[in-house]
């Protein structure tokens, strides 16, 4: 018999258009795994959110791989002693796995590599991204640094390939190594259980991600105004999907070009997680450090003051007194998602109404997101900041309650703030300058022309 082979799975989780299942499954029995790793990324281990997706996302993937004669290893620790453990018990030729491109992941590829020896290889394939990141590059071969020529030259590599059905059937081995309990990982939370609104927000796995590209195609045509507007159910919620590997970006492409209809718009926006996975193969401290090493002279507030804390802590609770803000930060609890619009909001909010260091905000998106990937997190934060690469200036600042109006923010305003619910068009974006505040809700944290002439006074710093 030919020796077996292991699949690894990581933010990779499904079996359709997946190329390292494919090769694991051409030759030899496979061996499934997926490692459970939170010591190689350190700080960045997954947030609360992220797991309650991971369970079902794994549980989903188990499943699939039950109905076509195979099953899922699950082990805990760090994975490229884990992964070299099950290669030396069974045998295994070859490990089969997509590339990964955040920091810690790139390192635990070279270290199982060393760790493996001459018994067994690595053989790493591409699939997660439309092209591989690095790959786009100028005409003197420099990656880009800036994101409207990255996607004038990807697009002309695109459409990518056809994506490629799920095999029928995977060959299991003669002896399966021992796994993990899912349940026993107890990724759900209890006591309490905060994550009742997710379960009615979400469906992970492959066929939750198949059904929201289903919805979404008859709204792909309006997305350029549709992502804007907060209170109409027209942006894709794919973005969990596409960052646990759920689906591939090529059948989204596809699925959503299909139609004879200008979706260049979306196309963009998936454009923009390659432009994040660019950004942070040049930069992978993107996350933590100011790209514009400039923004390192910015006095922002001292995060160890029990007044920022509290005006932090009001922000993470949806209790800013700008319906806008606070509408978005609330979604974000109950949902572990915000709508596209309403992240720049609230994100711009916190930098530049309260003057807190992006990298604060950052952080209370990692551990509440269930979307929340490292590149996409920080290049978000960095152009909402003015810190980053390529970034709004940070003399751009966003009026919270204006943007309300413009775009047409009231329904999604009662939807998320109860307290408001009973109020109209306009009051409802700025119940205070209209004298109709309830008592039940809080006044503002501080007005929007002060706060923006703080801002630009602290910004002084950072130009001299």
């Amino acid at each position: 018999m030919t020796k077996p082979v292991i699949l690894w799975f990581r933010r990779d989780l499904r079996l359709s258009d997946q190329a390292a299942v494919r090769a694991a499954a051409e030759n030899a029995s496979v061996i499934p795994v997926y490692v459970l790793d939170e010591k190689t990324p350190r700080h960045r281990k997954m947030g609360a959110a992220s797991l309650w997706w991971l369970h079902h996302s794994l549980a989903s993937l188990d499943e699939s791989l039950r109905q076509i004669g195979s099953r899922l290893i699950l082990r805990r620790g760090v994975a490229s002693d884990i992964l070299a453990d099950i290669a030396h018990e069974t045998d295994a030729s070859e490990i089969h796995a997509l590339r990964h491109y955040e920091p810690w992941w790139r390192n635990s590829e070279r270290t199982l590599k060393q760790q493996l020896g001459d018994g067994c290889e690595l053989v790493l394939h591409d699939g997660n991204y439309l092209m591989p990141p690095g790959s786009v590059t100028t005409g003197s071969g420099d990656p880009y640094k800036i994101y409207t020529p990255f996607w004038k030259t990807l697009r002309e590599y695109m459409p990518p390939a056809e994506a490629v059905r799920a095999p029928v059937s995977i060959e299991s081995p003669a002896d399966w190594p021992i796994s993990d309990v899912l349940d026993d990982w107890k990724l759900l939370p209890k006591n309490p259980d905060w994550a009742g609104g997710f379960a009615k927000a979400w469906a992970p796995g492959e066929d939750g991600a198949r059904d929201n590209i289903e919805s979404f195609i008859d709204k792909a045509t309006g997305y350029d105004d549709g992502r804007n507007l907060p209170s109409q159910e027209r942006t894709s919620r794919l973005s969990p999907h596409l960052h646990f590997g759920e689906v591939s970006p090529a059948c989204v492409w596809h699925r959503v070009s299909g139609h004879g209809q200008d979706v260049t718009t979306y196309h963009k926006e998936l454009v923009w997680r390659d432009y994040a996975q660019n950004v942070i193969v040049q930069y992978p401290e993107y996350g933590a450090k100011n790209a514009r090493d400039r923004f390192g002279n910015m006095p922002w507030r001292d995060f160890r003051s029990s007044t920022v804390r509290d005006e932090f802590d009001a922000w993470c609770r949806g209790q800013t007194g700008y319906p806008i803000v606070d509408a978005g930060m609330r979604e974000l609890w109950s949902t572990g998602w915000m709508h596209n619009r309403v992240r720049m909001i609230a994100a711009s909010f916190l930098v530049k109404h309260l003057l807190i260091d992006w990298r604060e905000g950052e952080k209370w998106f990692w551990d509440t997101l269930v979307d929340a990937d490292y590149a996409s997190n920080a290049t978000n934060w960095q152009w909402v900041a003015g810190t980053g690469i390529d970034s709004n200036m940070f003399v751009r600042i966003m009026a919270p309650l204006s943007q309300s109006e413009k775009f047409d923010a009231g329904d999604y305003i009662r939807t998320w703030v109860p307290e408001l619910a009973d109020l109209d068009d306009p009051y409802v974006h700025d119940p205070e300058a209209h004298g109709c505040r309830p008592d039940s809700y809080p006044a503002k944290l501080i007005g929007h022309k002060a706060a923006r002439q703080r801002a630009l006074q602290a910004y002084q710093k950072v130009k001299g």
